[in-house]
């Protein structure tokens, strides 16, 4: 057995866990707080709320305002970002060793003193709508948040994370504080190290700056209930943005590291099946690739691929016969490639403090431990020919949920999509 990481784990009196990864030979610190609360977690009302937070929490405190936040991590080389997905939002910085204390001081700041300002908010939503139009005018990012709400619909998980105009447009100070009150506890955070720091003190820092947050336990989360469908927008383009699906499987569901080794062998790469099929034999498509986007309780198995009109009708049925040969055939050549991609990316990852901070704290959101690096290297290794055929005719049927965006009039209909994938 390999051991990669001193890692530690504690939790405050408020319920908060800590989690840190000690690396004696860097000069740095990666550091944040992830937050067990997104985009799945909003009403229909306010839609983008979990974005709009995250935007806001940077704008001022009642010790800070907008530059001095900015202001005083520049001062020490150091930089803050932020994030908002599906499942959960994370604030993080990247310090020097001995800046870790400031750091944390700022987060905590942001994540219990932000006031809000009203006159911030009204900037911070013009450059929302602005994001939001952006990723609007931008067909191969805007066509997967189609295929995510036609394949959860009417659905928080199938929502966009940034939101709709009409709502942001009109969210109000009262609201965006009440969603932060209710999810914001001290239960649902994680804070996460990664670097050069001792494990603690970071706990004896996180004791005394974390002293503000709520600590009811409030876990209620609508489940994710695929159903698949089909959308198509005409827009005029030079190429069609398609994403086909279907449904597949969460983080903690045995067959998930399968499923990736699946996906790596159908699109991960320059010498994946389907690039080489699609690609580099036909010349069909400049870029075309797979993915595996899963959740707590549940996923989604899709393609992404971008053509043009003209060989949009031969694309589909091709990307399907390439579904149909991995449920009949899969080599151990490929499984092996396969795996060994997979376990570099996993490796190379451990050598970047921000890597190595993120997943912490999504082990802990995700499975409520720690899990080893050993045990998701055996993992991957375990999986092998019999069982990546096995996944696939698992999830590679089924009701499928199809998102194209472009010239799409050659497009084959659902109906043909859905006979050829359940033939």
């Amino acid at each position: 057995m390999r051991e990669f990481r001193h890692i530690h784990q504690s939790t405050l009196t408020n319920g908060m866990r800590i989690v840190t990864d000690r690396m004696e030979t860097v000069e740095t610190a990666s550091i944040g707080v992830w937050v067990n609360a997104g985009a799945r977690d909003e009403n229909i009302e306010v839609n983008g709320i979990s974005h709009m937070l995250e935007h806001m929490a940077f704008k001022g405190t009642l010790r800070r305002n907008a530059y001095a936040i900015a202001a005083e991590i520049e001062a020490v080389g150091g930089h803050l970002n932020a994030y908002t997905s599906r499942e959960n939002t994370a604030y993080f910085a990247k310090v020097l060793k001995e800046d870790v204390p400031l750091a944390i001081d700022i987060l905590s700041d942001i994540l219990q003193n932000s006031v809000l300002n009203e006159a911030e908010l009204e900037r911070e939503r013009a450059v929302i709508l602005q994001e939001i139009s952006q990723a609007h005018d931008t067909p191969d990012d805007i066509v997967f948040d189609h295929f995510q709400e036609t394949a959860f619909p009417s659905q928080p998980l199938g929502r966009p994370v940034l939101g709709r105009p009409d709502i942001i447009a009109v969210m109000d100070r009262a609201q965006i504080m009440a969603y932060m009150r209710e999810r914001y506890s001290a239960p649902r955070l994680v804070l996460a190290a990664a670097g050069n720091i001792e494990h603690d003190k970071i706990v004896t820092i996180a004791e005394d700056v974390f002293d503000s947050l709520p600590n009811h336990v409030n876990t209620s989360r609508e489940a994710a209930l695929y159903r698949g469908g089909d959308f198509r927008e005409t827009r005029s383009l030079e190429q069609v943005h398609m994403v086909l699906g279907v449904e597949a499987m969460g983080y903690s569901d045995d067959d998930f590291y399968t499923a990736s080794v699946l996906s790596t062998i159908l699109g991960g790469g320059m010498s994946s099946r389907l690039f080489q099929e699609i690609r580099e034999k036909r010349g069909l498509a400049y870029s075309i690739s797979s993915f595996l986007s899963s959740y707590t309780d549940g996923g989604i198995f899709g393609v992404y691929a971008g053509t043009s009109e003209a060989d949009a009708a031969e694309l589909l049925p091709l990307i399907l016969s390439e579904f149909d040969n991995i449920k009949a055939s899969v080599g151990n050549d490929e499984v092996n490639h396969a795996k060994v991609q997979l376990k570099a990316n996993l490796l190379m990852g451990l050598e970047s403090t921000s890597n190595r901070c993120e997943q912490l704290a999504q082990q802990i959101l995700i499975f409520d431990r720690l899990v080893p690096m050993d045990e998701v290297l055996e993992k991957i290794e375990a999986v092998n020919a019999v069982s990546v055929q096995k996944v696939a005719n698992r999830i590679l049927q089924g009701l499928p949920t199809i998102a194209a965006v472009g010239p799409i009039g050659n497009l084959p209909s659902y109906n043909e999509v859905e006979k050829l994938l359940m033939a």
